[in-house]
């Protein structure tokens, strides 16, 4: 995990990427494609700066590598942290999906896995995040002290949508269990998926979707 150090170099990397961002119309990120005013981002990224143009409303489709955790698995990292321990997951530039999956269905490698109700992780969120956590996906606002700490350690929370998580599931192409295995449907499971669609909801700024008219 990230030290003070690296933290506080984290947060300059990010108040340098957001002066830069601010002087040009758009920039790049790695393995994009806006041709259908969608964006391709592969996770977890490599760079916070690959996270500042993303802006409040764009629907992006995720490749990678994301992690299932709902309030139970936060709390026992959150617990971990506090203690001076090592989480069971690499968070820096990491992404977490506030998901219970289903038990996987005859042929298919997850059950359903639609997102839940984010604020259950608002107490625990910020630690996370600065610890080098990258991205959030889940449903609803969030708190002011959770997007406090997107704004300082460059943090996006994307919106799933919910209600579809047999759709879902189709963009997830492998699933395995990496801890808290006692918690049943909130374990920790790294989940590989291809094209996952999300919507920003909260960008680095702080902008979100949920407070536009």
């Amino acid at each position: 995990m990230p030290n003070h150090e690296a933290c506080q170099g984290c947060a300059k990397e990010c108040a340098a990427a957001h002066r830069r961002a601010a002087t040009r119309q758009s920039a790049s990120l790695r393995a994009v494609d806006n041709s259908d005013d969608v964006v391709h981002l592969r996770v977890p990224v490599t760079a916070k700066s690959e996270l500042i143009p993303l802006e409040v409303g764009q629907r992006v489709l995720l490749s990678g590598t994301i992690y299932t955790a709902r309030d139970a698995a936060h709390r026992r990292m959150v617990e971990s942290i506090l203690a001076g321990e090592e989480v069971p997951i690499p968070l820096e530039n990491a992404f977490i999906y506030y998901a219970g999956p289903c038990p996987a269905p005859p042929g298919r490698v997850i059950g359903s896995v639609g997102p839940t109700t984010s604020y259950r992780m608002d107490s625990y969120a910020p630690a996370l995040i600065e610890k080098g956590l990258g991205g959030m996906i889940g449903k609803g606002t969030r708190s002011k002290r959770v997007i406090e700490a997107m704004v300082k350690h460059c943090c996006v929370y994307f919106a799933a949508v919910g209600g579809a998580g047999a759709l879902l599931s189709r963009r997830v192409v492998n699933a395995e269990l990496v801890a808290y295995g006692d918690l049943g449907t909130e374990a920790i499971r790294r989940l590989e998926v291809k094209d996952f669609p999300v919507i920003v909801a909260i960008d680095t700024r702080g902008n979100s979707i949920y407070e536009r008219r």
